[in-house]
């Protein structure tokens, strides 16, 4: 019987004819470069032909390769589907995986998952809570079946579906200020000490994009790394911090935070791929949150 390529050289081959790097590649699939490059150099032996040109000045996929790409990836879906359809033949649970952004909290999505609870919806839902790159890249890969996010020019959203939910409404939250206005403009903000996101986080960009375009430049006091940590440095100290509205209320805080002028909305969006072999249940899902907003 003819030797066939096994499902990993299949499915590492398709992660290198999506980065086409085979140090990013060897990395995405989480084994070394070297044993990435051998199991490359295999399945070509296998199949008899050349399917990567490499050079020192890097490597890309030959017209054979293309060729092959394109079957492989119908293949390893099909395949996908049909483990899936086993698996919910012989009653087997298959969760939901959830991304949401580490910047907006975990505890709106949780309130979703207590929806599917009280109306017996049989739909075990995992929640990750990462930073918006990383909620992505899971969302690349498919360790992540639906992420929820802001669309944003700083994020290549090409290949996914995206719907519409919310508009995120930003507010001044500075409990301990005691403001006599309903209203904050950015040269208000700006004149009070700052919370703010980690310097890494997408969310810390998106509130120095708005203060700066309505030129206003920040004095941070406190960088921190979740929106609770903020709340909680806020109601401790005389300084202020962008949040969301929404998380707030969610939090049971409905006092405290102001109005900015010019408004600060972002859009949400939740995303995820077509072809994902859980669609049916992923759709339970996104009807929810549409519902849920109104949208």
């Amino acid at each position: 019987m003819q030797q066939l390529p096994s499902i990993q050289q299949l499915e590492n081959f398709i992660i290198y004819a999506r980065v086409k790097n085979f140090t990013a590649a060897a990395k995405e699939a989480n084994i070394t470069q070297a044993a990435f490059s051998f199991q490359m150099k295999k399945l070509e032996e296998l199949l008899g032909v050349q399917l990567i040109t490499r050079t020192n000045r890097g490597s890309e996929l030959t017209a054979s390769g293309e060729q092959f790409l394109q079957r492989v990836q119908k293949i390893i879906n099909e395949l996908s589907k049909c483990v899936y359809d086993v698996k919910k033949l012989q009653g087997r649970m298959i969760p939901l995986n959830v991304g949401t952004l580490m910047s907006l909290g975990d505890v709106l999505m949780n309130q979703h998952l207590a929806y599917f609870q009280e109306h017996n919806i049989n739909l075990p839902i995992n929640v990750y809570n990462l930073e918006a790159y990383e909620l992505l890249h899971q969302l690349k890969i498919g360790r992540l079946d639906v992420i929820s996010t802001f669309s944003l020019p700083q994020l290549d959203t090409t290949g996914y579906e995206r719907v519409f939910f919310a508009d995120e409404k930003m507010v001044y939250y500075a409990p301990q200020l005691c403001l006599k206005i309903e209203k904050v403009e950015t040269a208000v903000i700006t004149s009070y000490p700052l919370a703010q996101y980690a310097p890494q986080y997408l969310m810390n960009s998106i509130i120095h994009d708005y203060l700066m375009i309505n030129k206003a430049v920040p004095h941070v006091q406190a960088w921190l790394s979740t929106p609770y940590a903020i709340m909680h440095y806020c109601q401790q100290n005389e300084t202020g911090a962008i949040l969301s509205e929404r998380l707030l209320n969610a939090m049971g805080i409905n006092e405290g935070y102001y109005d900015m002028q010019p408004e600060f909305i972002l859009k949400c969006y939740l995303m995820y791929k077509s072809d994902n072999p859980k669609y049916k249940i992923m759709k339970v899902f996104i009807d929810h949150i549409r519902n849920l907003y109104k949208t």
